[in-house]
């Protein structure tokens, strides 16, 4: 992976356009209860072509509700969501898929033993043939996928491998130009490095920039921010189902990023409690710990952590 697409810490990306115009999708103070749970509130969103939103959060901070509501998913129960400017109220996905919205799900909607091109045209195969004896098209299939993949930089020598054969970070390639091949113009990533290893996760962050390059608005959601701020032209950071940060890429460094994603003042008053319980200084304690390689140095993190995020349970 190369990180050089980042460029310096707060300048904007190269290879797209700057913001401006108004959003590809818009959530204006949106939110979902459940009965008496509320599960998101007041929260304000906008995806712009060309551009990565990346959408932070802990375990159960709302991220799994807002791809939902997106989506199509869920209906919002507050607030407003609009697409090209005119507000709307989605009642499947099939009618957010028909304004050219999609998720990619962890779970990438694959079948491991079918080959690369079926799953690429998986629920929407091309037929020849008069009716009622069509058939698929076989070869128009192979060549478009092989086409579509080669367009967004992915290059496999054999198209009918199965699918299962590919590594995590190839497959979330594949549903990526395959969504982008069936008129996707936003595309929300829902934990896409998760459980991923370091090359991997690259591969995967290097494709989620072509998306953008071509012009998608794109919904980056994770809970790594090392991995967003590669990438990342705006961030929100959830938290409990409210949003407690949204800034752009010139506004915020990724050790704030951090900060917010990590709850900064819980880990202080953690870490003065703990000072005082074991009767140390928390530089004491810091200093002690860095020494005997247990905890990596200030402002770094282990690179497990860095690798790979733990995948989200339920949002």
């Amino acid at each position: 992976m190369t990180t050089d697409t980042a460029g310096p810490p707060g300048a904007a990306l190269p290879g797209h356009p700057p913001e401006g115009g108004p959003p590809l999708v818009e959530l204006r103070g949106a939110g979902k209860s459940y009965g008496p749970l509320r599960a998101l509130h007041g929260v304000d969103l906008a995806v712009h072509a060309g551009r990565v939103t990346c959408v932070l959060g802990d375990n159960g901070a709302g991220k799994s509700t807002l791809i939902k509501i997106v989506s199509g998913l869920h209906q919002h129960t507050e607030g407003e969501v609009l697409v090209d400017g005119g507000p709307v109220r989605f009642t499947t996905p099939r009618e957010a898929l028909d304004r050219g919205i999609a998720a990619v799900y962890q779970d990438l909607a694959t079948v491991p033993l079918m080959p690369v091109w079926r799953n690429f045209f998986l629920g929407s195969e091309l037929t020849k043939g008069p009716w009622p004896v069509r058939r698929l098209d076989i070869p128009r299939m192979k060549r478009t996928a092989d086409e579509e993949l080669r367009a967004m930089g992915i290059v496999l020598d054999d198209l009918e491998q199965p699918i299962g054969t590919l590594s995590g970070g190839q497959r979330q390639c594949v549903a990526i130009a395959r969504a982008v091949h069936f008129g996707a113009r936003v595309l929300i990533l829902d934990e896409p490095t998760a459980a991923l290893g370091v090359k991997q996760s690259g591969v995967v962050l290097k494709y989620i920039a072509a998306a953008r390059d071509r012009g998608l608005g794109v919904i980056f959601i994770t809970h790594n921010p090392h991995h967003a701020y590669l990438v990342g032209d705006h961030f929100s950071v959830l938290r409990l189902g409210t949003l407690e940060l949204s800034a752009a890429r010139s506004e915020v460094s990724v050790e704030e990023l951090t900060d917010h994603m990590a709850g900064g003042t819980e880990l202080a008053a953690l870490e003065h409690e703990l000072a005082r319980v074991r009767g140390a200084g928390a530089g004491e304690l810091r200093d002690a710990a860095d020494r005997s390689g247990s905890v990596p140095p200030s402002g770094s993190v282990p690179p497990s952590r860095s690798a790979s995020a733990t995948p989200e349970g339920s949002s």
